[in-house]
């Protein structure tokens, strides 16, 4: 079973995030994001600095949202095809609740950016944690709207990057296992 709530240790050795173009309502609302949004600032952050910001994407902006990612594709690729146009416009409508993580950086600070930018992927990884402990299923997307300036520009400025799209919602149907590495492969001993 994915996501056994049985124990801490059973969820973690069973977490599985949902596929975003498969989470449907209900999604959470504003008070339970809330939640998931202080838990997912309790992440690792040398420094104290707080490297990373959280912007809620309301479900009426969602068209604006489709507009901004495809109108910047479209300035990138002129010749973009009508399914990559609509793959674009898919990716803003999915799931019931979106929140676009920063990577906010502190350049000033002697905490080097790269354990900033890892508090901010550690914030995201918290994020999923609180949308499965309060009983729904997240997934965190980059894809070419993570690496696009101008969609960037839209939610902050340079420095800042985006880390991810987090989705939230309830799972349509059963979450599958994926693929996972061996153990041999990725532990070793010194």
């Amino acid at each position: 079973m994915l996501n056994d709530h049985s124990s801490p240790a059973t969820f973690l050795a069973t977490r599985r995030s949902g596929k975003p173009r498969d989470l449907v309502a209900p999604g959470p609302d504003a008070d339970t994001l809330m939640q998931m949004l202080a838990v997912a600032a309790r992440t690792p952050d040398h420094g104290k600095l707080a490297p990373w910001r959280f912007v809620v994407v309301a479900d009426d902006r969602r068209d604006a949202l489709a507009t901004l990612i495809t109108d910047a594709y479209l300035a990138e690729k002129p010749t973009a095809s009508a399914a990559e146009i609509a793959g674009m416009n898919q990716f803003a409508h999915q799931a019931p609740a979106l929140v676009v993580v920063l990577s906010s950086p502190k350049a000033a600070s002697p905490i080097p950016v790269w354990e900033q930018e890892m508090s901010a992927g550690a914030a995201c990884m918290n994020l999923l944690h609180a949308a499965n402990a309060l009983g729904f299923a997240g997934g965190w997307l980059t894809g070419w709207p993570a690496y696009s300036d101008p969609v960037r520009d839209a939610f902050g400025a340079a420095p800042e990057r985006i880390v991810g799209f987090v989705f939230i919602g309830t799972p349509s149907r059963p979450l599958d296992e994926r693929p996972r590495p061996e153990f041999d492969r990725i532990v070793s001993h010194w």
